[in-house]
Protein backbone atom coordinates (compact mmCIF):
# COMPACT_ATOMS: atom_id res chain seq x y z
CA UNK A 1 0.00 0.00 0.00
CA UNK A 2 1.25 3.37 -1.07
CA UNK A 3 1.89 5.99 1.81
CA UNK A 4 -0.13 9.53 -0.03
CA UNK A 5 3.57 12.06 0.39
CA UNK A 6 0.34 14.56 0.79
CA UNK A 7 -0.64 13.30 4.37
CA UNK A 8 2.65 12.22 5.60
CA UNK A 9 3.24 14.64 8.51
CA UNK A 10 6.56 17.28 7.85
CA UNK A 11 9.63 17.35 9.97
CA UNK A 12 9.93 21.09 11.51
CA UNK A 13 12.70 22.38 10.74
CA UNK A 14 15.43 22.57 13.80
CA UNK A 15 17.61 25.81 12.43
CA UNK A 16 15.21 28.51 13.72
CA UNK A 17 15.64 26.62 17.36
CA UNK A 18 19.58 26.16 17.00
CA UNK A 19 20.25 29.57 16.02
CA UNK A 20 18.66 31.03 19.20
CA UNK A 21 20.14 28.15 21.31
CA UNK A 22 23.59 28.82 19.50
CA UNK A 23 23.17 32.68 20.24
CA UNK A 24 22.00 32.02 23.69
CA UNK A 25 24.66 30.23 24.44
CA UNK A 26 27.66 32.61 22.57
CA UNK A 27 26.01 35.29 24.56
CA UNK A 28 26.18 33.76 28.01
CA UNK A 29 30.42 33.17 26.96
CA UNK A 30 30.11 36.79 26.55
CA UNK A 31 29.04 37.28 30.22
CA UNK A 32 31.55 34.95 31.58
CA UNK A 33 34.07 36.44 30.05
CA UNK A 34 32.93 39.72 30.89
CA UNK A 35 32.34 38.67 34.81
CA UNK A 36 36.11 36.89 34.69
CA UNK A 37 37.19 40.76 33.87
CA UNK A 38 35.09 43.38 35.32
CA UNK A 39 36.24 44.35 38.69
CA UNK A 40 33.25 46.78 39.48
CA UNK A 41 29.18 46.32 39.56
CA UNK A 42 29.22 49.66 37.15
CA UNK A 43 32.05 48.35 34.90
CA UNK A 44 30.04 44.74 34.64
CA UNK A 45 26.69 46.08 33.75
CA UNK A 46 28.32 48.66 31.35
CA UNK A 47 29.56 46.06 29.67
CA UNK A 48 26.44 43.64 29.93
CA UNK A 49 24.22 46.50 28.59
CA UNK A 50 26.04 46.88 25.17
CA UNK A 51 26.08 42.76 25.28
CA UNK A 52 22.16 42.56 25.25
CA UNK A 53 21.45 45.56 23.29
CA UNK A 54 23.95 43.65 20.52
CA UNK A 55 22.17 40.20 21.09
CA UNK A 56 18.43 41.29 20.57
CA UNK A 57 19.47 43.98 18.00
CA UNK A 58 18.10 47.09 20.35
CA UNK A 59 18.53 50.58 19.56
CA UNK A 60 19.38 51.12 23.88
CA UNK A 61 19.53 48.80 26.92
CA UNK A 62 19.16 50.39 30.35
CA UNK A 63 20.04 48.12 33.04
CA UNK A 64 18.19 49.18 36.87
CA UNK A 65 19.13 47.65 40.16
CA UNK A 66 17.08 47.72 43.42
CA UNK A 67 18.78 50.50 46.29
CA UNK A 68 19.75 48.73 49.29
CA UNK A 69 16.16 50.63 50.71
CA UNK A 70 14.70 48.48 48.53
CA UNK A 71 12.50 51.79 47.15
CA UNK A 72 13.84 53.28 44.45
CA UNK A 73 15.15 51.54 41.47
CA UNK A 74 19.09 52.75 40.23
CA UNK A 75 20.74 52.95 36.90
CA UNK A 76 23.69 50.99 36.86
CA UNK A 77 24.34 50.16 33.44
CA UNK A 78 23.65 51.91 29.79
CA UNK A 79 24.09 51.75 26.14
CA UNK A 80 24.76 53.68 24.07
CA UNK A 81 26.65 55.07 27.65
CA UNK A 82 25.51 57.51 29.76
CA UNK A 83 28.20 58.62 32.17
CA UNK A 84 26.26 61.35 33.78
CA UNK A 85 23.34 59.66 34.88
CA UNK A 86 25.12 56.27 35.86
CA UNK A 87 23.77 55.93 39.94
CA UNK A 88 22.50 59.47 39.75
CA UNK A 89 19.09 58.16 37.85
CA UNK A 90 16.42 56.90 40.71
CA UNK A 91 12.54 55.82 39.80
CA UNK A 92 11.02 55.18 42.49
CA UNK A 93 9.46 51.29 42.88
CA UNK A 94 5.94 51.12 41.45
CA UNK A 95 6.63 54.11 39.82
CA UNK A 96 6.83 54.43 36.24
CA UNK A 97 6.96 51.23 33.95
CA UNK A 98 10.55 50.36 35.25
CA UNK A 99 9.09 50.60 38.47
CA UNK A 100 6.17 48.74 37.89
CA UNK A 101 7.69 46.29 35.98
CA UNK A 102 9.62 45.87 39.59
CA UNK A 103 6.86 45.66 41.21
CA UNK A 104 4.55 43.81 40.03
CA UNK A 105 7.46 41.17 38.94
CA UNK A 106 6.38 40.84 34.73
CA UNK A 107 7.27 41.86 32.32
CA UNK A 108 5.55 44.94 29.82
CA UNK A 109 5.60 45.16 26.04
CA UNK A 110 4.92 48.37 24.83
CA UNK A 111 5.67 47.81 20.72
CA UNK A 112 5.48 51.55 19.81
CA UNK A 113 4.16 54.78 21.50
CA UNK A 114 5.73 53.69 24.82
CA UNK A 115 5.84 57.36 26.10
CA UNK A 116 1.72 57.11 25.93
CA UNK A 117 1.05 54.52 28.45
CA UNK A 118 -0.18 55.47 31.44
CA UNK A 119 2.86 54.51 33.74
CA UNK A 120 4.76 55.83 31.79
CA UNK A 121 7.12 58.54 33.49
CA UNK A 122 9.47 60.65 32.06
CA UNK A 123 13.02 60.80 33.35
CA UNK A 124 15.21 64.15 32.88
CA UNK A 125 18.20 63.51 30.43
CA UNK A 126 17.42 59.80 29.31
CA UNK A 127 16.99 59.88 25.23
CA UNK A 128 15.63 56.52 25.16
CA UNK A 129 12.39 58.29 27.16
CA UNK A 130 11.04 59.31 23.10
CA UNK A 131 11.91 56.03 22.14
CA UNK A 132 8.97 54.24 20.27
CA UNK A 133 9.33 50.44 21.17
CA UNK A 134 10.07 48.83 25.13
CA UNK A 135 10.68 46.17 26.08
CA UNK A 136 11.01 45.88 30.26
CA UNK A 137 11.89 42.64 32.15
CA UNK A 138 12.24 42.38 35.98
CA UNK A 139 16.19 40.79 36.88
CA UNK A 140 15.21 38.00 39.62
CA UNK A 141 16.45 36.37 41.95
CA UNK A 142 15.36 33.79 44.40
CA UNK A 143 11.71 34.51 43.52
CA UNK A 144 12.47 38.74 44.45
CA UNK A 145 13.33 41.67 41.98
CA UNK A 146 16.50 42.85 42.23
CA UNK A 147 16.67 44.88 39.00
CA UNK A 148 15.02 45.48 35.69
CA UNK A 149 16.53 45.29 32.31
CA UNK A 150 15.13 47.69 29.35
CA UNK A 151 15.91 47.16 25.76
CA UNK A 152 14.37 50.25 23.53
CA UNK A 153 14.26 50.74 19.90
CA UNK A 154 13.92 54.37 18.12
CA UNK A 155 11.10 52.77 15.94
CA UNK A 156 7.71 50.35 16.60
CA UNK A 157 8.92 46.98 16.83
CA UNK A 158 7.03 43.90 17.30
CA UNK A 159 7.88 42.25 20.18
CA UNK A 160 7.30 38.49 20.02
CA UNK A 161 6.84 36.07 23.01
CA UNK A 162 10.54 34.81 21.94
CA UNK A 163 11.49 38.28 22.09
CA UNK A 164 10.12 38.07 26.00
CA UNK A 165 11.10 34.75 26.50
CA UNK A 166 14.29 35.16 25.61
CA UNK A 167 15.17 38.63 27.70
CA UNK A 168 14.01 37.41 30.80
CA UNK A 169 15.74 33.95 30.24
CA UNK A 170 18.54 36.29 30.29
CA UNK A 171 17.68 38.44 32.82
CA UNK A 172 17.89 35.40 35.21
CA UNK A 173 20.66 34.06 33.92
CA UNK A 174 22.88 37.47 35.11
CA UNK A 175 20.96 38.09 37.97
CA UNK A 176 22.99 35.69 40.53
CA UNK A 177 26.50 37.17 38.66
CA UNK A 178 25.00 41.09 39.46
CA UNK A 179 24.33 39.59 43.05
CA UNK A 180 27.81 37.60 43.60
CA UNK A 181 29.53 41.10 42.18
CA UNK A 182 27.28 43.46 45.22
CA UNK A 183 28.12 41.60 47.59
CA UNK A 184 31.59 41.44 46.81
CA UNK A 185 31.39 45.41 46.36
CA UNK A 186 29.59 45.11 50.31
CA UNK A 187 32.28 42.83 51.42
CA UNK A 188 35.21 45.41 50.08
CA UNK A 189 33.29 48.56 51.91
CA UNK A 190 32.69 46.43 55.01
CA UNK A 191 36.48 45.83 54.98
CA UNK A 192 37.02 49.19 54.07
CA UNK A 193 35.16 50.51 56.83
CA UNK A 194 36.81 48.18 59.78
CA UNK A 195 40.04 49.55 58.42
CA UNK A 196 38.69 53.34 59.20
CA UNK A 197 37.57 52.13 62.36
CA UNK A 198 40.80 50.44 63.26
CA UNK A 199 42.82 53.09 63.00
CA UNK A 200 40.65 55.73 64.46
CA UNK A 201 40.39 53.39 67.26
CA UNK A 202 44.16 52.92 67.62
CA UNK A 203 44.20 57.17 68.07
CA UNK A 204 41.91 57.20 70.56
CA UNK A 205 44.51 55.76 72.81
CA UNK A 206 47.73 56.81 70.66
CA UNK A 207 49.02 59.77 72.75
CA UNK A 208 49.10 62.06 69.32
CA UNK A 209 47.79 65.59 69.55
CA UNK A 210 44.46 67.05 68.46
CA UNK A 211 45.78 68.72 65.28
CA UNK A 212 47.13 65.50 64.12
CA UNK A 213 44.61 63.77 64.82
CA UNK A 214 42.16 65.97 62.92
CA UNK A 215 45.02 65.56 59.79
CA UNK A 216 44.82 62.13 60.00
CA UNK A 217 40.53 62.30 60.02
CA UNK A 218 40.59 64.10 56.72
CA UNK A 219 43.37 62.37 54.55
CA UNK A 220 41.47 59.03 55.15
CA UNK A 221 37.76 60.61 54.70
CA UNK A 222 38.81 61.96 51.34
CA UNK A 223 40.90 58.70 50.20
CA UNK A 224 37.66 56.13 51.42
CA UNK A 225 35.18 58.49 49.94
CA UNK A 226 37.37 58.93 46.77
CA UNK A 227 36.64 63.01 47.85
CA UNK A 228 38.90 66.01 46.17
CA UNK A 229 38.64 68.11 49.22
CA UNK A 230 37.54 67.10 52.45
CA UNK A 231 37.41 69.45 55.06
CA UNK A 232 36.68 68.68 59.27
CA UNK A 233 35.15 71.94 61.25
CA UNK A 234 34.70 71.84 65.20
CA UNK A 235 32.31 73.79 66.84
CA UNK A 236 32.38 76.98 68.86
CA UNK A 237 29.35 76.65 71.09
CA UNK A 238 29.86 79.88 72.62
CA UNK A 239 30.13 81.94 69.86
CA UNK A 240 27.49 79.28 67.43
CA UNK A 241 30.20 78.76 64.76
CA UNK A 242 31.85 76.57 62.99
CA UNK A 243 35.56 76.90 61.90
CA UNK A 244 37.88 74.30 60.13
CA UNK A 245 40.45 72.82 62.01
CA UNK A 246 42.22 70.31 59.16
CA UNK A 247 41.74 69.42 55.30
CA UNK A 248 43.88 68.34 52.74
CA UNK A 249 43.21 70.70 50.22
CA UNK A 250 46.30 73.27 48.96
CA UNK A 251 44.58 76.06 48.95
CA UNK A 252 45.18 79.05 51.20
CA UNK A 253 42.05 80.15 50.15
CA UNK A 254 39.79 77.40 51.07
CA UNK A 255 41.73 77.00 54.56
CA UNK A 256 41.37 80.17 55.43
CA UNK A 257 37.92 80.16 55.10
CA UNK A 258 36.22 82.39 57.83
CA UNK A 259 34.07 80.45 60.23
CA UNK A 260 30.37 79.89 59.60
CA UNK A 261 27.71 80.66 61.66
CA UNK A 262 25.30 77.18 62.24
CA UNK A 263 21.72 78.48 61.74
CA UNK A 264 23.16 79.63 58.30
CA UNK A 265 24.88 77.14 56.54
CA UNK A 266 24.45 73.70 55.19
CA UNK A 267 27.22 72.08 57.56
CA UNK A 268 25.45 74.28 60.55
CA UNK A 269 22.38 72.27 59.57
CA UNK A 270 23.52 68.94 59.56
CA UNK A 271 24.59 69.78 62.95
CA UNK A 272 21.15 71.39 64.25
CA UNK A 273 19.29 68.38 62.82
CA UNK A 274 21.97 65.59 63.35
CA UNK A 275 21.74 63.59 59.96
CA UNK A 276 23.52 63.87 57.21
CA UNK A 277 23.20 66.60 54.62
CA UNK A 278 23.66 66.37 50.44
CA UNK A 279 23.73 69.63 48.55
CA UNK A 280 23.49 68.66 44.36
CA UNK A 281 25.45 71.44 43.73
CA UNK A 282 27.07 74.13 46.19
CA UNK A 283 27.62 76.53 43.40
CA UNK A 284 23.86 77.18 42.90
CA UNK A 285 22.14 76.48 46.29
CA UNK A 286 21.61 79.46 48.17
CA UNK A 287 22.24 78.19 51.99
CA UNK A 288 25.80 77.35 51.23
CA UNK A 289 28.06 80.02 52.34
CA UNK A 290 30.99 80.43 49.96
CA UNK A 291 30.23 79.67 46.17
CA UNK A 292 32.89 81.81 44.79
CA UNK A 293 35.77 80.09 46.73
CA UNK A 294 33.43 76.36 45.80
CA UNK A 295 33.85 77.71 42.04
CA UNK A 296 37.98 78.52 41.91
CA UNK A 297 38.55 75.23 43.70
CA UNK A 298 36.31 72.94 40.90
CA UNK A 299 33.77 71.81 44.35
CA UNK A 300 30.29 70.34 43.40
CA UNK A 301 28.47 67.81 45.26
CA UNK A 302 28.83 67.89 48.96
CA UNK A 303 28.18 65.52 51.82
CA UNK A 304 28.23 67.29 55.48
CA UNK A 305 27.80 64.38 58.40
CA UNK A 306 27.77 65.70 62.03
CA UNK A 307 30.52 64.34 64.32
CA UNK A 308 28.35 63.60 67.63
CA UNK A 309 29.34 62.20 71.51
CA UNK A 310 26.50 61.09 73.65
CA UNK A 311 24.27 63.16 71.10
CA UNK A 312 26.34 66.26 72.02
CA UNK A 313 27.41 67.54 68.33
CA UNK A 314 31.46 68.44 68.30
CA UNK A 315 31.83 69.29 64.54
CA UNK A 316 31.07 68.49 61.18
CA UNK A 317 33.12 66.51 58.29
CA UNK A 318 32.55 67.87 54.46
CA UNK A 319 33.15 65.41 51.27
CA UNK A 320 33.41 67.31 48.33
CA UNK A 321 33.07 65.41 44.66
CA UNK A 322 34.25 67.44 41.51
CA UNK A 323 31.09 66.78 39.12
CA UNK A 324 27.87 66.52 40.73
CA UNK A 325 27.00 63.38 42.57
CA UNK A 326 24.53 61.60 44.04
CA UNK A 327 26.07 60.17 47.51
CA UNK A 328 24.79 56.35 47.83
CA UNK A 329 23.01 54.79 51.14
CA UNK A 330 26.65 53.42 51.58
CA UNK A 331 28.70 56.47 51.10
CA UNK A 332 26.89 58.51 54.03
CA UNK A 333 26.95 55.25 55.99
CA UNK A 334 30.58 55.01 55.55
CA UNK A 335 31.38 58.55 56.13
CA UNK A 336 28.93 58.62 59.14
CA UNK A 337 31.29 55.63 60.25
CA UNK A 338 34.65 58.20 60.41
CA UNK A 339 32.37 61.16 61.89
CA UNK A 340 31.20 58.84 65.08
CA UNK A 341 34.48 57.61 65.51
CA UNK A 342 36.78 60.89 65.23
CA UNK A 343 34.16 62.23 67.47
CA UNK A 344 35.13 59.62 70.61
CA UNK A 345 38.85 60.50 69.12
CA UNK A 346 38.57 64.18 69.16
CA UNK A 347 36.86 64.14 72.86
CA UNK A 348 39.28 61.80 74.54
CA UNK A 349 42.45 63.84 72.73
CA UNK A 350 40.79 66.76 74.25
CA UNK A 351 40.66 65.24 77.75
CA UNK A 352 44.35 64.38 77.40
CA UNK A 353 45.23 67.36 76.55
CA UNK A 354 43.36 69.14 79.02
CA UNK A 355 44.55 66.73 81.78
CA UNK A 356 48.54 67.50 80.74
CA UNK A 357 47.87 71.11 81.04
CA UNK A 358 46.30 70.79 84.33
CA UNK A 359 49.59 68.42 85.39
CA UNK A 360 51.77 70.85 84.00
CA UNK A 361 49.96 74.01 85.33
CA UNK A 362 49.87 71.76 89.12
CA UNK A 363 53.98 71.25 88.39
CA UNK A 364 54.34 74.82 87.58
CA UNK A 365 52.50 75.68 90.97
CA UNK A 366 54.47 73.99 92.93
CA UNK A 367 58.15 75.08 91.14
CA UNK A 368 56.48 78.31 91.79
CA UNK A 369 56.11 77.96 95.32
CA UNK A 370 59.38 76.54 96.04
CA UNK A 371 61.36 79.59 94.78
CA UNK A 372 59.13 81.72 96.52
CA UNK A 373 59.99 80.12 99.53
CA UNK A 374 63.36 80.23 98.98
CA UNK A 375 63.25 84.23 98.28
CA UNK A 376 61.25 84.74 101.50
CA UNK A 377 64.30 83.38 103.08
CA UNK A 378 67.01 84.26 101.74
CA UNK A 379 65.75 88.16 100.84
CA UNK A 380 63.18 88.62 103.81
CA UNK A 381 60.83 88.78 101.38
CA UNK A 382 56.73 88.21 102.26
CA UNK A 383 54.64 85.71 99.74
CA UNK A 384 53.40 88.37 97.86
CA UNK A 385 56.63 90.02 97.41
CA UNK A 386 58.41 86.89 96.41
CA UNK A 387 56.01 85.99 93.86
CA UNK A 388 55.89 89.81 92.09
CA UNK A 389 59.56 89.66 92.25
CA UNK A 390 59.19 86.30 90.47
CA UNK A 391 56.89 87.87 88.05
CA UNK A 392 58.85 90.81 87.37
CA UNK A 393 61.72 89.04 86.17
CA UNK A 394 59.85 86.98 83.95
CA UNK A 395 58.37 89.91 82.13
CA UNK A 396 61.82 91.34 82.06
CA UNK A 397 63.62 88.48 80.53
CA UNK A 398 60.69 87.59 78.57
CA UNK A 399 60.51 83.82 79.96
CA UNK A 400 57.71 81.97 81.79
CA UNK A 401 57.18 81.98 85.49
CA UNK A 402 58.31 78.28 85.30
CA UNK A 403 61.67 79.40 83.66
CA UNK A 404 62.42 81.87 86.54
CA UNK A 405 61.64 79.75 89.71
CA UNK A 406 63.60 76.85 88.01
CA UNK A 407 66.38 78.99 87.47
CA UNK A 408 65.92 80.38 91.41
CA UNK A 409 66.14 76.71 92.73
CA UNK A 410 68.87 76.10 90.42
CA UNK A 411 71.08 78.82 92.03
CA UNK A 412 69.71 77.39 95.51
CA UNK A 413 70.67 73.90 95.09
CA UNK A 414 74.49 75.84 93.78
CA UNK A 415 74.95 77.53 96.56
CA UNK A 416 73.93 74.61 99.54
CA UNK A 417 76.52 72.65 97.26
CA UNK A 418 79.69 75.33 97.75
CA UNK A 419 78.55 76.70 100.73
Amino acid sequence: MKTNKKNKPKKQSLKPTLKILQKEVAFLHGVIDILSKAEALVTLLQQLSKLLADFINADSCLIYLLSDTKTDLVLFGAYPPHPNQIGKVRLETGHGITGWVAAHREPAVLCGNAYKDPRFKFVKNIPEDKYEALLSVPIMLDSNPSGVVNIFNKKSTKFTSSHVGILTNIANHISSAIERMRLEQVANNKEKQIEVIVKLSTTIVSGMYLKEILQLIVTMSAQMMNSKICSLMLLNEKTGELKIEATQSLSDEYKMKPPINIAKSVAGKSIIEKRSIVVADVTKDPNYTYPEIAKKEGLRSMLAVPMIFKNKPIGVINCYTTVEHDFSFDEKNLLSTIANQAAVAIVNTRLIEEANVTKEALETRKLIDRAKGILMRSKNMNEEEAFRFLQRQAMDLRRTMKDIAEAVLLSEGIRKANP
